[in-house]
């Protein structure tokens, strides 16, 4: 008898590259496969819905949360805590249904710890350059907070190595291409 659980695909790299662009794309061309809503300890950008974009909990709740266990990993980015509740995942991972984590470098290590099986992808810039123009023109944090995302990105560019699948996203369209091929490897996509 076939295996109903479903996959997990990790998803990482620094700040401004493009997951979430090449993660959507992603999953307007598949079915069975479900974005994970991490929570996070930071406010709200424009736009943003909570249960939607994020779980947004206070810091205290997040805390809670880590002692009680409910996380399958959590980390510091940035100044905050972001980390993906166990209720996002394993109901739909028994369901058949593959899930995919897009999450801090961190948090992508303690899923490798504690699932090795998660298919890992480490999506990098075309250089570390790109990645100032890329948050500037994002336009949704403060230049201090942007000088912590590029310091952070130095230690994530140096990890990628890590990963036995490393995309990069000098075009969008090829890169999203190189995305669903990848995980079509491990998934039927519709």
């Amino acid at each position: 008898m076939p295996d109903a659980a479903g996959k997990v695909f990790v998803i990482t790299g620094p700040s401004g590259v493009g997951k979430g662009t090449l993660i959507s794309g992603l999953l307007d061309r598949s079915d069975g496969l479900e974005l994970s809503v991490s929570a996070t300890t930071r406010d709200p950008r424009e736009g943003e819905v909570a249960g939607r974009d994020y779980h947004f909990l206070s810091s205290a709740e997040f805390g809670e949360r880590v002692a009680a266990d409910e996380f399958l990993e959590h980390a510091s980015y940035s100044g905050h805590q972001y980390g993906t509740l166990r209720s996002e995942v394993d109901a739909r991972l028994r369901a058949g249904v593959s899930v995919v984590l897009e999450i801090e470098l961190q948090g992508a290590r303690q899923i490798r710890d504690s699932m090795p099986e998660a298919v890992q992808i480490f999506i990098a810039p075309p250089d570390p350059a790109s990645l100032r123009s890329r948050l500037v023109g994002r336009g949704t944090d403060s230049p201090e907070a942007i000088e912590q995302r590029l310091n952070t990105a130095e230690t994530e560019l140096a990890a990628q190595g890590e990963f036995p699948n490393v995309i990069v996203n000098d075009d969008v369209q090829t890169a999203r291409e190189e995305l669903i091929a990848l995980v079509q490897t491990e998934l039927p996509l519709d």
